[in-house]
């Protein structure tokens, strides 16, 4: 799958997942280099502690490279919840998930190579407060 359509296909699902909530608002941040790519979205929805380590617990789980040719064919499926965001995980280096000041979540997705350094690509916690 080309870079451009797994973005599109990544940003989808993540937006998706986080309209269900049926936030008033969400932000959502791309950060391209040659090495990597850093996705942040936000959105202002409240959560709870649980459910925020629901999130990051379905986006951290094992990457699956092998699905990687089906995730263009099942992006965009009519799925819920973590079956959703399980999709993403597969595909991703490493999650964050954090709690806004406002409550919301913000997601911190990084995707690239085994080199790539993903705590140089970041949208600091303090820049939201």
């Amino acid at each position: 799958m080309k870079r451009r359509e797994f973005l599109v296909h990544l940003i989808s699902e993540v937006s998706s997942f986080l309209l269900q909530g049926n936030p008033r608002k969400m932000v959502v941040s791309l950060h391209q280099e040659a090495d990597g790519i850093h996705l942040a979205v936000l959105d202002d929805r409240p959560r709870s502690d649980a459910e925020i380590a629901d999130i990051e617990h379905a986006l951290n789980t094992a990457r699956r490279p092998e699905l990687a040719g089906y995730y263009g064919q099942m992006a965009g499926q009519d799925l819920l919840g973590s079956a959703r965001l399980n999709l993403v995980g597969w595909q991703i280096k490493h999650a964050d998930v954090l709690k806004t000041p406002e409550g919301g979540v913000m997601l911190n997705l990084w995707i690239g190579g085994e080199g790539f350094e993903f705590d140089k690509f970041n949208l600091s916690k303090g820049s939201l407060e």
